[in-house]
């Protein structure tokens, strides 16, 4: 449920409009091919959790066998990628919620909705940034209190979600709007398979969220076993649902309607052959905000529990602040780590939606290459190690996860150079951010190993300790 809570969220409703924009009826292929490419990784993901079962995802792996700067920006570049996909996911759950109260005439349209006075600042902020930040707070509160409570919230959500694009495939593809014509040519105009690429860079986030499972490695049973089944299954699982609903989005508005209703495509689609006046929901648009809703609070739910556990077991290792990697005594839950993620995760609301993704998937592509990478070092360093999962046709797997991710990596850069020079800043940003933490966390680890020595040896000097010696040798 962590899985598919992370991957089916907000990127099949507001991104299938742009890659049918940039794709045309070839979107059904961008995310085909970005289910292969994501697969690559996916089995050096199983072969590593069984093989080393620690909480914190592909920093856990990174770390056990690359040097400390390379597991710290591996790490570091992940907290941050979780964390800003949790703003994302926000920015998402903020429209689709005023969209579906305005459904139901609580509130006017949304781009007619004003700003909410805060009771305690003279302040005014938009209704969506305002509901953004509440989504985040609610569940970084859920989360900090109880595992077992997080866990639930991402099950019924989930479910939910799954059920509602369910019933929007099974109308769609019984319509008499839906037509297998809207796929020929797969490439009209000027389009050809070369459109892919860019649309599968920008698109690349909608796979991201297998690699969560791995971060609660520690609270799961036999993980070893466990973990490598749960990848697989979700990732399969979410490949079928995104073919099926992106299959009915284009065969019901065709690629040029639903490149034009842009973000709304999903729910546009849905209103052209989902029967109106059904009870308590009003119509077939209303279903998809409902489970657009569902999507991206499930989504959101996940990386908080995905974002805490990195900065966990980068505590844990010393390579973050040594509190990050504690269990609260009471909650049973790693309090910092959630509390200090939760601050990175609303700073990042005020952010562009835009922006927001881009950085997620350049990072979420860098991470992939690495853990493959990983996969191929731990091989040839410890060859005899314990790995109930192995995965076939070794290396050319992580191999290919290597080069494929390397491939829209490049393509992504070119594409933001042109049209998303934020984003590129705040990837570098983050990562010179990250240079300067570790220099001065080695500086304090070093400063506070030294004190500790002296101190041991001012005692070892003082009168009496001898005595105090030999009393504890007896």
């Amino acid at each position: 449920m962590i899985g598919m809570g992370a991957m089916i969220g907000a990127g099949i409703f507001v991104l299938t409009g742009l890659a049918a924009d940039i794709a045309g009826p070839g979107a059904i292929l961008v995310f085909v091919l970005n289910g292969v490419v994501t697969a690559f990784t996916g089995l050096s993901y199983a072969e590593l959790a069984s093989a080393i079962p620690k909480s914190g995802g592909g920093y856990a792996f990174v770390r056990e066998v690359f040097a400390d700067l390379s597991s710290f920006l591996m790490g570091w570049m992940l907290w941050f990628a979780y964390m800003i996909a949790g703003a994302l996911y926000a920015l998402g759950f903020a429209p689709n919620l005023l969209e579906l109260l305005h459904v139901y005439d609580v509130v006017p349209p949304p781009d007619q909705v004003g700003a909410i006075a805060l009771p305690v600042l003279p302040v005014d902020v938009p209704a969506g940034f305002a509901l953004a930040f509440t989504a985040v707070l609610g569940l970084v509160a859920v989360n900090a209190v109880s595992t077992a409570a997080s866990g639930n919230v991402e099950t019924v959500f989930t479910v939910t979600k799954v059920a509602i694009l369910l019933v929007f495939v099974g109308f769609g593809l019984a319509s008499p709007a839906f037509s297998g014509a809207e796929f020929q040519p797969l490439f009209p105009g000027d389009r050809t398979a070369l459109a892919l690429l860019p649309a599968m860079g920008l698109t690349f986030i909608a796979f991201e969220g297998y690699d969560l499972i791995t971060t609660v490695t520690e609270e799961v049973e036999n993980p070893r076993e466990n973990i490598p089944k749960a990848i697989f299954v979700s990732l399969a699982a979410t490949v079928v649902v995104y073919l099926l609903v992106v299959t009915v989005a284009v065969g019901t508005l065709g690629a040029e309607g639903l490149a034009a209703a842009g973000e709304a495509g999903i729910a546009q689609a849905a209103t052209e052959f989902m029967p109106t006046g059904l009870p308590v929901i009003r119509n077939g648009g209303a279903v998809i905000v409902f489970g657009a809703v569902f999507s991206t609070l499930t989504a959101l739910n996940a990386v908080v529990i995905a974002s805490s556990r990195v900065a966990f077991s980068m505590g844990r290792e010393g390579q973050l602040l040594r509190g990050f990697g504690q269990i609260h005594h009471r909650f049973g839950t790693p309090f910092l780590a959630i509390l200090a993620s939760a601050v990175v995760m609303l700073g990042s609301v005020a952010l562009p939606t835009e922006s927001a993704g881009n950085v997620s998937s350049l990072f979420f592509l860098l991470s992939f290459v690495v853990v493959n990478g990983a996969v191929i070092k731990l091989r040839r360093e410890r060859p005899n190690m314990t790995r109930p999962y192995e995965m076939p046709y070794y290396p050319l797997p992580p191999v290919l996860g290597i080069v494929l991710n390397l491939v829209l990596t490049v393509v992504l850069i070119r594409f933001l150079i042109r049209t998303d020079p934020l984003a590129l800043a705040l990837s570098a940003g983050w990562i010179l951010l990250g240079v300067v933490a570790y220099a001065g966390l080695g500086r304090v680890r070093t400063t506070g190993e030294a004190g500790g020595q002296a101190a041991e040896n001012r005692t070892g000097s003082e009168p009496g300790s001898e005595r105090g010696t030999i009393a504890d040798e007896d």
